[in-house]
């Protein structure tokens, strides 16, 4: 416009031109071969090529593309401009073999709704393990918690954890803690011979039923220590205050995969005073492998067999001579000849005598021997 004319004013039929957002640029660059054009987003920005379904499938997952939608997913191709749908399912699917494909790995950009659960039900989360039928890997193989306290394991964590119990018992016999660890972990023969020889017997079948306790809670301490010398009741409280233990002390059983050996393994450790009670023995190193010899024939245990095979090594020279001479012929014969020490419903028996009940067990008195 050198000449200094103005611009002609513009009319209705002569619009403004504008730029398009979506136009494609005017020097559009080379395609190297095999790639795709991309997409222009909304401000003209070359958007990101949509991710193509994965060609495989995760276990219990079958191949193949969803038929009936037009996303990148169900249609495998890109750049079409659509919305993934990440494999949702269709809101008119059919009931068909084909329409019950399972969902694809990649994740949905936006929320999906869950139906409500029942009350006291747990939603599994997006990184646990699922089985086949869609449930989580826990449900299906039957691993929740059985009880209060209990975590699943699996055999081979069993055998970790019995190698290193067992390893941290030998090295300090006091740690109680690695000893239960020990117990639950390789007790899977011996405790359902226990519960085996509960049911068989009235006793040991009431003992079942009604799951008592003992307990600082349960035991009425003054009553116990105004019995007779001599009774049950009495030497197991005089047992408790001169060794300074307490039943409270015992571990509750946490890998035992069955809620009702669970109490059998329970009630062996709640009872195990009681076994010092009618044994005569006290609490120090001779006294429990003493109590252990008598266990071990008793119940089975691989654990009490371990406390009797090793605890020795810890012992003089004068007290091996006694155990091997004295104590362990006399814990192994009142071992054999008793009858199951865990068919003995004690809350009941608090008035018997000690050597009454050990005759009607079939314990022998023990040697007259300083321990």
């Amino acid at each position: 416009m050198g000449l200094g004319i103005p611009p002609p004013a513009l009319t209705a039929q002569q619009p403004r031109l504008h730029r398009v957002p979506n136009a494609a640029p005017r020097h559009p660059r080379r395609l190297v071969h095999g790639e795709e054009p991309r997409q222009l987003g909304r401000r003209g920005r070359h958007a990101r090529p949509a991710p193509s379904p994965p060609r495989w499938a995760l276990p219990g997952q079958r191949r193949g593309r969803r038929r009936g939608c037009g996303c990148c997913c169900c249609r495998g191709q890109r750049g079409r401009g659509s919305r993934c749908c990440g494999g949702a399912p269709l809101p008119q699917a059919s009931a068909s073999r084909r329409s019950l494909w399972r969902v694809w790995a990649s994740p949905s950009p936006g929320p999906v709704s869950h139906p409500p659960l029942p009350a006291g039900r747990a939603r599994p989360s997006h990184s646990e393990p699922r089985g086949r039928d869609g449930r989580g890997g826990e449900e299906e193989e039957g691993w929740h918690q059985l009880y209060p306290g209990h975590i699943p394991t699996s055999p081979l964590q069993k055998a970790l954890l019995a190698a290193g119990s067992a390893v941290m018992a030998l090295y300090d016999p006091y740690r109680h803690d690695m000893v239960a660890v020990l117990g639950e972990t390789t007790g899977c023969l011996a405790l359902p011979n226990l519960r085996d020889k509960m049911k068989n017997h009235p006793e040991g079948y009431h003992i079942l039923q009604e799951r008592p306790r003992i307990r600082l809670s349960t035991l009425d301490m003054a009553r116990l220590q105004g019995l007779p010398d001599g009774s049950l009741g009495r030497e197991y409280a005089r047992f408790l205050e001169d060794n300074k233990v307490s039943p409270d002390t015992r571990m509750p059983p946490k890998f035992v995969d069955d809620e009702e050996l669970a109490y059998v393994i329970q009630r062996y450790r709640e009872v195990h005073d009681l076994m010092h009670t009618l044994l005569g023995m006290p609490t120090n190193m001779l006294g429990e492998v003493v109590v252990k010899w008598f266990e071990a024939v008793q119940t089975g245990l691989p654990m009490c067999v371990l406390g009797a095979a090793f605890g020795p090594v810890r012992l003089s020279t004068r007290k091996l001579q006694v155990l091997a001479t004295e104590l362990v012929p006399w814990a192994i014969r009142s071992g054999l000849n008793a009858s199951c020490v865990l068919n003995v419903y004690y809350e009941q028996r608090w008035e018997q005598p000690v050597e009454s009940l050990r005759e009607e067990l079939g314990i022998f008195p023990p040697p007259a021997v300083r321990v």
